[in-house]
């Protein structure tokens, strides 16, 4: 069986679905079997569009999982949180039983599985079920993806620490150049700030910047 890592980011443009197609592209080129899935897609309807991106971005086209449904399992079609648009999608109640079966599914296949979040690890799920709750319960390290945008040293820091008060092991942080500040002077104390703390707080944890991909 393979192993589940949840991408969280620190807020719903952090440039997850970006990331997320780097990792892919950093384990294919080790040898390791590796496949994304987006847990809940909310704003399509059909098809994940994050899904979509993964497979272009790290060039390997769309896959047979992708077309059973196991890779985009829940799909709601309001762009918002996944407790409201399942409300407004007819009242639908999320399948969390569902995510979990085509998770082990993907497991039992490849040797990295890479969920893809839906915003940061407060967003809602339900109305007492957050992101963050998802990957306590199914006990899933998270590699949380940040970048040098003005006020991401604090959206960083609340999110290492909710990480950290929920015993969650810190995977990686991945850190998106390509949305760097115009202002080279705060993208380049932002990175040497959270470099810093990860550091201290998560000694073991490597930090990946995630260079512009062609």
């Amino acid at each position: 069986m393979g192993t589940s890592i949840f991408v969280s980011g620190i807020d719903t443009d952090a440039g997850k679905t970006y990331a997320t197609a780097w990792l892919l592209r950093r384990y294919a080129s080790k040898g390791i079997r590796a496949i994304s899935q987006k847990f809940i897609q909310t704003g399509n309807v059909g098809h994940s569009e994050d899904i979509d991106a993964h497979r272009r971005l790290s060039g390997t086209g769309m896959l047979p999982e992708d077309d059973e449904g196991l890779t985009a399992p829940v799909i709601y079609s309001f762009p918002a949180s996944a407790q409201l648009a399942a409300r407004l999608d007819g009242d639908r109640p999320i399948p969390l039983d569902r995510i979990d079966t085509a998770r082990v599914e993907l497991e039992r296949r490849y040797d990295i599985v890479l969920i893809e979040g839906a915003g940061g690890l407060m967003v809602p799920i339900t109305d007492d079920f957050m992101a963050i709750d998802y990957a306590v319960t199914r006990r899933l390290p998270v590699a949380l993806v940040t970048n040098s945008r003005l006020g991401s040293i604090n959206h960083t820091i609340l999110s290492f620490e909710a990480i950290a008060s929920r015993g969650l092991q810190l995977h990686c942080v991945l850190y998106n150049t390509f949305l760097d500040s115009t202002d080279r002077l705060i993208a380049e104390d932002t990175r040497a700030f959270i470099g810093r703390y990860v550091a201290r707080h998560f000694p073991d944890t490597p930090i990946y910047d995630i260079p512009t991909l062609q």
